[in-house]
């Protein structure tokens, strides 16, 4: 195959089929605007180029049957979600449906050396089965600032020793294939985008709350990432001057008050005072707590851990009610380790955001729970890659 399009005319037809599915080629160069023999000349040199093929013929609409155009069933992306404690690997087709999955637990403290080498390792066990022969490309999300020109992690809180550590260039060298490598709040954003609750929403905010705490901005249906890469790092916004230290160097962060990290902090404080019995009895158990056991606590009741929620929540939604009035999404959505604690998390944050936004900014806002959870970054990866791969060069003009 081809490593890229030719023209812009092609790179919108495949766009085209992979975000909409096959259509026909009266349907095609309805959507593209093509005379029926540039459509024609297009996709014949697609199909030369093993990016397109048959799907047979679509139903009559009162003349010659028109035939059907698909992606190429060889067509294979590779997304990569590496968390703050785990791996995530996927293998899409080339409308990214997921055709295998991997997860290992790994934390990033382990090292830029070990993780990727259990990214590659998850990846070969799902390619033993013969599912991807070939790969086209890989898209891969880290949990720190990314410098997405040049693929690398900037200054990373809690990544120790991935400063700057070329991490496309090793994972294209490994695979032998593009690799774009972006915040992993970016790729959920993406995955939402494409195959979650977003699909139809231009303008749109996912805020992740793990163990950090993050945003991705997509405006007119495309990613914002800013000048240099850091836009929607929320988790730094600072709320009280004097407030707890954070992982940043700076205190009072929100991440401080409200992720997994500060979660379980604030946990183990309660049971080692034992104002809660339910924390205090995980606790004996493992000698350490999680977010997940707070999730566990809330789930039989227990006060404490209730409290320690909603006010993560509220601290949260002051946050998020300042980026809602600044830039007026029509969708926020929530996911991340933390949101598992689903809707009481959610209640918290969406008090907080319309008692203090506008009118005007909340009046048809649906701030929701991700429907793709774990699912959403990898998905995010293979679109983030193949958004590349299926794209012209830069510089192309348009013929």
């Amino acid at each position: 195959m081809a490593s890229r399009p030719e023209n812009p005319q092609q790179g919108r037809l495949l766009r085209l089929l992979r975000d909409s599915g096959p259509h026909s080629r009266a349907e095609l160069g309805e959507a593209l605007k093509l005379s029926r023999s540039k459509l024609a000349h297009e996709i014949d040199r697609l199909t030369e180029l093993e990016f397109v093929e048959s799907g047979g013929f679509a139903a009559s609409r009162g003349g010659r049957r028109s035939s059907i155009v698909r992606l190429s069933k060889h067509l294979r992306f590779v997304g990569v979600d590496i968390g703050a404690t785990s791996v995530d690997v996927a293998i899409t087709d080339g409308q990214l449906d997921v055709l295998g999955h991997g997860n290992a637990e790994i934390g990033v403290h382990n090292g830029p050396d070990a993780v990727l080498d259990t990214a590659l390792d998850l990846l070969s066990k799902l390619r033993a089965d013969g599912t991807a022969p070939d790969i086209h490309g890989a898209g891969v999300g880290i949990p720190g600032p990314v410098s997405f020109r040049d693929g690398a992690p900037v200054a990373p809180p809690i990544m120790p020793g991935w400063d700057q550590y070329p991490v496309r260039e090793t994972m294209s060298q490994a695979l032998g294939v593009p690799v774009q490598v972006d915040n992993d709040v970016n790729l959920m954003a993406l995955g939402e985008l494409h195959a979650g609750v977003a699909r139809s929403v231009d303008d749109f905010l996912l805020v992740k709350i793990g163990t950090g705490i993050g945003c991705g901005i997509v405006v007119g249906g495309e990613l914002h990432r800013g000048v240099s890469g850091s836009a929607g790092d929320i988790g730094h916004i600072q709320i009280e001057e004097n407030g707890p230290p954070c992982a940043c160097g700076n205190s009072g962060c929100l991440e401080a008050y409200a992720s997994g990290t500060a979660l379980a902090r604030d946990a183990m404080a309660a049971a080692r005072a034992g104002s809660s019995p339910r924390l205090t009895e995980l606790f004996e158990k493992s000698g350490a707590l999680s977010a997940a056991d707070v999730t566990d606590a809330v789930s039989v009741g227990d006060p404490v851990a209730v409290q320690l929620l909603r006010s993560g929540g509220h601290r949260v939604g002051q946050v998020l009610a300042s980026l809602v009035s600044f830039f007026n999404p029509g969708l926020v959505v929530v996911a991340g380790g933390v949101a598992g604690a689903g809707h009481a998390l959610l209640a918290e944050m969406r008090s907080a955001v319309y008692r203090r936004s506008l009118p005007l900014a909340t009046g048809n806002l649906p701030i929701v729970l991700s429907e793709l959870a774990a699912a959403a970054g990898v998905v995010g990866g293979a679109r983030l890659i193949s958004d590349q791969v299926l794209s012209v060069p830069r510089g192309i003009e348009e013929r």
